[in-house]
């Protein structure tokens, strides 16, 4: 984070990482968006899913980019709580034709943000 960045600014620059990580299967910046001990939970095709980062990342390389570059993702932050160096924010976002309500716990490491945490929703 610069020294003129505020922390809505950094945690909106991680958001943005993880969700163009996603949909360009940019693995640098999937990865820079999450701790290493991350994980990643929810339903997906009725199974629990109870993901590591490398898991999710390799998910997501074998799916390949949902988006040609050039293209703009959708999602918007709807929700966001910054508490001293903890956060939540909450994230609807559209993937390969499906839409999640992601809700993310962040942490500010060494002055960075990270998420530290996923659970997500699958909208039918």
């Amino acid at each position: 984070m610069t020294a003129h960045e505020t922390d809505q600014d950094a945690i909106h620059r991680v958001v943005r990482d993880y969700v163009e990580g996603m949909v360009f299967a940019d693995e640098h910046r999937l990865r820079r968006a999450f701790h290493p001990q991350s994980r990643i939970i929810g339903h997906f095709q009725g199974e629990l899913e109870w993901l590591s980062v490398d898991d999710f990342a390799g998910a997501i390389l074998d799916a390949g980019p949902v988006l040609a570059e050039g293209e703009t993702p959708v999602w918007k932050i709807e929700a966001l709580d910054i508490t001293g160096d903890a956060a939540s924010a909450k994230v609807v976002d559209d993937y390969a034709d499906m839409r999640f309500t992601d809700f993310l716990s962040l942490l500010k490491i060494g002055g960075r943000w990270s998420i530290i945490n996923k659970l997500y929703y699958l909208h039918e």
